[in-house]
């Protein structure tokens, strides 16, 4: 990572405008709720739950990365939860130094601390660099097959 401070914490519910600007670099195009108060509604449940964890990395008071982290309990694996990684994104600006792998290590650290037995992550990437980047970050391919289902 380059000499830059990088402050990686979780992202303050007075930050959602930021969030949102930031997701614009995740999907070029994404469907807009039906009201434009959906946010703000959706955001503040998210607040409100102890197992969802909106972690960000900060520039120069800049919020230039994020990654969720879902905890979900569990009644196997001595009823250890697992965590499922959603949503990872850094601004073009800032991608290449290090900051999105320092991200992920901390989601994985907050993981550990909260007895999960494993985390997951997809990704529709195909690109060589996006896995490598991913198991540079600690994660595995092969290990288990994902499937999704659109709705």
């Amino acid at each position: 990572m380059s000499a830059e401070s990088v402050t990686i914490r979780d992202i303050r519910p007075d930050e959602l405008p930021a969030l949102l600007e930031l997701y614009r670099h995740l999907h070029a195009e994404d469907d807009e709720p039906s009201s434009p108060s959906a946010y703000a509604q959706v955001w503040e449940g998210i607040c409100a739950n102890p197992l969802l964890h909106y972690f960000g990395a900060e520039v120069d008071d800049r919020l230039v990365a994020t990654c969720t982290l879902t905890i979900i309990p569990n009644l196997t694996r001595a009823a250890r939860p697992y965590g499922v990684i959603e949503n990872v994104v850094t601004h073009p600006d800032y991608r290449k130094r290090g900051i999105a792998t320092d991200l992920l290590r901390h989601a994985l650290d907050f993981a550990k601390a909260e007895h999960c037995y494993k985390v997951m992550l997809l990704t529709s990437r195909k690109d060589e660099a996006t896995l490598r980047f991913y198991e540079q970050a600690g994660f595995s391919a092969g290990v288990k097959t994902g499937f999704v289902a659109k709705l």
